[in-house]
């Protein structure tokens, strides 16, 4: 049965209710005239009235839904618009996905410049250390091995070599010697020293 078929009987339907309450409420209303001029029958005119306004109530509402755009729609019509409606749903939905999915994006970025940075600050700490070490373990080296050197290139009144050897012991230049003097030849150095005991003591 085709669309239009269908939207025409519903009219026809509709039309044809509506034509039954019309008739039915001239009845009703005729029947009120009636029993009116009846002076042996009861009074019926209050209910009549009722069920009166009652159906022109109904006739409204009928005339309502006649007219009522759902019902000029077709099924594809109807098709289509809730179609429409669960696209633009869809989208709806697609668009705050893309805005969550855009910020966790910015989230994670700003983790990994962050994570980056503090790697990177990690391994030059850690090469800082290194070349300082190494920078250490060079400048001794170098000192051990040029400063006897340099020390020796100096003017002899500067007394260089005696200066290193007596702070290297931690001691005045005159003890440093003596110490020196004895770890050297202690034979030596007792021959030295015995003169002036003996004339301490003498």
């Amino acid at each position: 049965m085709a669309d239009g078929d269908t939207e025409d009987e519903a009219a026809r339907a509709f039309e044809s209710l509506r034509a039954e309450v019309s008739l039915m409420r001239r009845a009703v209303e005729r029947l009120a005239a009636e029993r009116a001029e009846s002076s042996h029958a009861p009074d019926y005119s209050e209910t009549l009235g009722v069920i009166s306004q009652n159906l022109s109530a109904t006739a409204q509402r009928v005339d309502a839904l006649v007219k009522s755009p759902a019902l000029s729609l077709t099924p594809e019509e109807t098709s289509r618009q809730i179609g429409a409606a669960s696209f633009d749903a869809r989208r709806e939905d697609h668009r705050l996905f893309l805005v969550a999915k855009q910020g966790i994006d910015e989230v994670a970025t700003r983790l990994r410049h962050q994570l980056e940075s503090h790697v990177m600050a990690a391994e030059q700490r850690r090469r800082l250390w290194q070349v300082g070490l190494a920078c250490l373990a060079v400048g001794m080296s170098l000192w051990a091995i040029l400063a006897g050197p340099i020390a020796l290139a100096m003017p002899e009144s500067w007394h260089w070599p005696e200066r290193m050897a007596a702070r290297t012991l931690a001691m005045p230049m005159w003890e440093g010697g003596q110490r020196l003097m004895r770890a050297a030849s202690p034979e030596s150095f007792a021959g030295i020293v015995a003169p002036s005991l003996n004339r301490e003591t003498g």
